[in-house]
């Protein structure tokens, strides 16, 4: 019997060095596309998918992001008396059922494998989900909804992959692949970064992932691979051939929130669509059409 899936690690320790000196005083999740931080669009995404239960992996100077999720009393009792009922109505996607949210901290960097073995006693022996709000996906259907769809199917673990360029593979976890449907792919290795000649296909991971919890017996043994640091694609490959293992070209747009450009486009993508700021945005941005 497929066990249903019901949790979610966000791995959110990172300094987010790449955008200081935003980040030198508060955490990159808590950084905002249009008017909602990074950590609420994963939040929401695994929401829509069904996800009951959360927990952040987070480090040192990372406490606003428990907090964004707390309760706040004066705030929204100030607002209330105010009768400023848009302005509540906004916070509410902020809110959590009371212990449906945990988190934990990953003490020393020791890359993504690390981060989600810190947060073994949380999964358990259950499945789970990882979002890493690095990446947002506008999409009708939340990614990680069509995750759930395929690990439904398949009962086993299902990553959101995209097409890269092939002369862009070596910047990129690459899956090898066996049967391809044209949506869902099985996966027979994973290639960290290889010569776009040496390539296997052109099909990268971002970052959803829906695992089992066998992955957590080859995160145990914390092992290092690249950079010196324990990396979950490792731990992910050695399951190939043990649990069943695909992956899903996902309906969406992806945006790399980690880097600059990826984020400021981000900014214009979703506040186009809004009906308080899409003809102003629009507007404006005709004003710079010449620039380019």
């Amino acid at each position: 019997m497929i066990k249903p899936l019901k949790k979610a690690v966000l791995p959110v320790a990172g300094l987010g060095t790449r955008f200081l000196p935003a980040t030198k005083a508060m955490p990159k999740e808590m950084l905002p596309v249009v008017d909602k931080p990074l950590i609420q669009y994963a939040i929401d995404e695994a929401r829509e998918a069904g996800i009951e239960e959360f927990c952040l992996v987070t480090g040192r100077g990372k406490d606003s992001l428990i907090d964004y999720f707390d309760i706040a009393y004066e705030l929204e009792a100030t607002l209330r008396e105010r009768g400023k009922k848009s302005a509540l109505e906004a916070l509410q996607p902020s809110s959590v059922q009371a212990g449906s949210l945990v988190a934990v901290r990953q003490q020393e960097p020791l890359g993504l494998g690390h981060a989600i073995w810190c947060a073994r006693s949380f999964i358990g022996d259950d499945p789970f989900a990882i979002l890493l709000p690095d990446d947002i996906v506008k999409s009708g259907r939340s990614c990680v909804a069509q995750l759930v769809d395929a690990y439904n199917q398949t009962g086993g673990n299902v990553v959101a992959v995209t097409e890269v360029p092939r002369e862009h593979t070596n910047r990129y976890g690459i899956l090898d692949i066996g049967a391809d449907d044209g949506r869902l792919v099985e996966v027979k290795g994973l290639v960290e970064k290889p010569n776009p000649d040496d390539a296997p296909s052109n099909l990268s991971i971002i970052g959803r992932y829906v695992l089992t919890a066998d992955v957590m017996e080859h995160l145990a043994k914390l092992e290092r691979g690249a950079g010196n640091e324990v990396q979950l694609t490792d731990a992910m490959a050695k399951m190939i051939g043990h649990v069943p293992f695909h992956g899903l070209r996902y309906e969406g747009t992806r945006f790399d929130c980690g880097d600059k450009a990826g984020f400021l486009e981000a900014q214009i993508a979703f506040s186009i669509d809004r009906p308080d700021l899409g003809d102003a945005v629009k507007a404006f941005l005709k004003k710079y059409v010449d620039i380019v």
